[in-house]
């Protein structure tokens, strides 16, 4: 069993930045971050493996950088240059499979409480 515990969200304005952080319990292969706005689906953020390879929905990339402490248990989201669309519930999830699979929500084995991220205009 994992237990991840999100924190780091909040409000900003359009353009600022903001850093999520996931605390995880265990060890899991792949670690990734997942948003879900109101009214839409959850979609895939970023990911990271084992091997520190990293992927990214096409929306976010050259903005957002995922990372983790590998001494801390902890996965990061660095989220820059944020706009409106950004807002929604943001996720940690955490899967045993040795590739991330980013545009499977269903497929991660254990998830976050979330935290909440609003971007104004």
């Amino acid at each position: 069993q994992v237990q991840l515990v999100e924190s780091g969200g909040g409000s900003v304005q359009a353009g600022g930045s903001l850093r999520l952080s996931c605390a995880a319990s265990g060890y899991t292969a792949c670690l990734g971050w997942f948003r879900q706005a109101p009214g839409k689906e959850r979609e895939g953020v970023a990911t990271i493996n084992g091997g520190g390879v990293t992927t990214y929905t096409g929306s976010v990339k050259g903005r957002f950088t995922i990372s983790k402490d590998n001494a801390k248990n902890t996965l990061y989201l660095q989220m820059n240059s944020l706009k409106p669309e950004d807002t929604a519930m943001y996720f940690c999830a955490a899967d045993y499979a040795p590739w991330c699979r980013i545009q499977s929500s269903s497929a991660w084995d254990y998830w976050g409480q979330g935290t909440q991220v609003t971007v104004s205009s």
